[in-house]
C-alpha cells in the first residue's frame, strides 16, 4: 500500500501536467487591428515647403476619414509630426476625443509597436513612401510599393490574430 500512494500521486501529477499542457479552447483570441492611411491632399502652391498643410480637397477628405471611422471603435491615433498628417488626423482625433502620438517611421520598431498596441484598434496617419513600408513590416513580406503621389484615398487594414496577420487595401474615394 505504501508504493501504491507514491506511485497514485505521480500518475495524478502527470495527468494533472498534462491536462494543463492542453490548449483552452475558451480562450479569446488576441486581435490588434491597424488602419494605415497616407495624409490627405497637401497645399502645393510653395514647392519649397517641406511642410504644407492641407489644401481645401485635403481639409475635405480629412473630415471624411473621420465619418469612415466614426462607427469603429479606436484606441489609439498616430501621425508623423507633420502639419499635412496632423491636419489628417485632427477631424477623427478631436470626433474620438483620443490625444495623437507622434511617430518616427524611420526609427519605429514595429515588433514594440505591435506589442504596445495588442489587442487594439489603432489608426497610422503617413506618407506615400512610409505607409506601405510599415504595412510590408507588419505582415512580414514586401507586398505593397510606395504609394502614388496623387493617391490619398487608400486605406490599409491589418488585423493580427493570435499572432498571425492578415491585410486588405481598400479605396476610399
Amino acid at each position: 500500500m505504501r508504493t501504491i500512494r507514491p506511485l497514485i500521486a505521480l500518475v495524478i501529477l502527470i495527468i494533472g501536467s498534462i491536462s494543463s499542457c492542453k490548449k483552452d479552447t475558451n480562450v479569446e483570441p488576441v486581435i490588434s487591428t491597424f488602419y494605415f492611411i497616407r495624409h490627405a491632399e497637401k497645399d502645393r502652391t510653395d514647392p519649397e515647403n517641406p511642410d504644407p498643410e492641407l489644401n481645401q480637397d485635403g481639409l475635405d477628405r480629412a473630415i471624411r476619414w473621420a465619418e469612415v471611422f466614426d462607427p469603429i471603435h479606436l484606441d489609439a491615433i498616430y501621425s508623423t509630426n507633420y502639419e499635412r498628417t496632423s491636419m489628417t488626423a485632427a477631424p477623427t482625433s478631436v470626433k474620438k476625443d483620443i490625444d495623437v502620438k507622434y511617430y518616427d517611421p524611420n526609427s519605429l520598431d514595429i515588433e514594440e509597436f505591435k506589442l504596445v498596441n495588442e489587442g487594439k484598434n489603432v489608426l497610422v496617419v503617413g506618407h506615400s513612401n512610409t505607409t506601405p513600408v510599415l504595412v510590408n513590416k507588419m505582415i512580414g513580406m514586401e507586398k505593397y510599393e510606395f504609394m502614388d503621389d496623387s493617391d490619398n484615398s487608400s486605406l490599409f487594414i491589418v488585423r493580427i490574430i493570435d499572432g498571425t496577420p492578415t491585410d486588405i487595401r481598400l479605396k476610399m474615394d
